[in-house]
């Protein structure tokens, strides 16, 4: 089969990539690099992948047609995930989140394309007031612009949906750990600890509560978890969550220091942080989808890697560097 993943050079698309290969499908990678790297892809390029250094928020209609010619699966992953560098940067989601969406969708729809799947984030909930949070939670104040640019993509692939355009499956992830990770808590702690293991600051109080799952889970789900109606959403999660300051110590502990820890005074870690994620993921498992790693799994598999492979530890550094 032919399928195409956006992002395919990120982080949860490359190790979708290298599933689906494995699978025996075609596959073609649209990637702005902007976060992905070339690194992730398999090596050298097979001949059943074709990679296109594409920004969807900026493609034509006709080329992007023409691109998704004979495709009948898209993932969608292609995105901006940097929830705290979207609140100074405030276009940034709509451009890649909802433009981007947008386009895809519309050329979908003239490719004949048969599906899209979606990904998503527990991010739509903002600060649920149900916990552990269904996928009938009606969606509340958006803490974060990325989360509220995510409920914007939903709201426009589920209208072409429902039009009968393409099926839908939306997945709203919890965050995601393991190889090829390259952004987030775990390489800000990283970071600080290899150049000063006495040390490390948290930003917030360290009592978010954050639920964690392996990308080997994650991609597990986006390539067979499917419900019966064209437009469907679930919950992918893990059936545990940790506060910050848990998993900082797991990750001091895996790298085998005994750091200070400094906490600020705030709820929220930074603007658009939610305190307490934790989602119902029932809805999945009645499909027979369940995580296996646990969150403390996730971690160690998350810093091996990253301890083997450092250059990735500076790689979200050094493009910030470059895009200022």
């Amino acid at each position: 089969m032919r399928v195409c993943v956006t992002g395919g050079a990120g982080f949860i698309g490359a190790n979708l990539v290298e599933r689906l290969l494995v699978e025996g499908h075609d596959i073609i990678i649209i990637d702005n690099f902007s976060t992905g790297d070339k690194r992730f892809l398999p090596s050298p390029i097979k001949e059943s992948i074709a990679v296109m250094n594409v920004d969807l928020s900026q493609v034509d209609e006709k080329s992007l047609t023409a691109m998704l010619k004979d495709v009948e699966v898209i993932y969608h992953l292609a995105a901006n995930a940097d929830v705290r560098g979207g609140w100074s940067t405030t276009f940034v989601d709509i451009q890649h989140n909802v433009i981007a969406t947008h386009n895809l969708a519309v050329a979908a729809r003239n490719a004949s394309v048969r599906e899209l799947v979606f990904a998503s984030t527990g991010c739509v909930y903002g600060d649920s007031t149900i916990i552990p949070t269904p996928e009938s939670e009606p969606f509340p104040i958006q803490t974060s612009l990325y989360g509220a640019s995510k409920v914007a993509a939903e709201g426009i692939l589920s209208t072409f949906s429902m039009n009968e355009a393409f099926s839908v499956t939306v997945f709203r992830f919890v965050s995601v750990l393991g190889k090829y990770y390259h952004h987030g808590h775990v390489v800000d702690f990283m970071r600080q600890l290899l150049e000063d293991p006495c040390k490390l600051r948290v930003l917030g109080d360290g009592h978010q509560k954050k639920s964690y799952i392996s990308v080997e889970d994650c991609v597990a789900a986006l390539a067979s978890l499917r419900g019966p109606s064209c437009y469907e959403v679930f919950n992918i999660g893990n059936t545990y969550f940790c506060e910050v300051q848990d998993s900082a110590t797991i990750i001091a502990s895996i790298l085998g220091v005994q750091p200070q820890f400094i906490f600020g005074s705030e709820r929220r870690g930074w603007v658009g942080d939610s305190p307490f994620t934790f989602l119902d993921i029932s809805k999945a498992q009645s499909l027979g989808w369940q995580p296996h790693k646990t969150i403390k799994e996730s971690l160690e598999l998350t810093v091996e890697w990253l301890l083997s492979n450092r250059w990735a530890l500076s790689l979200d550094k050094a493009r910030t560097l470059l895009r200022n």
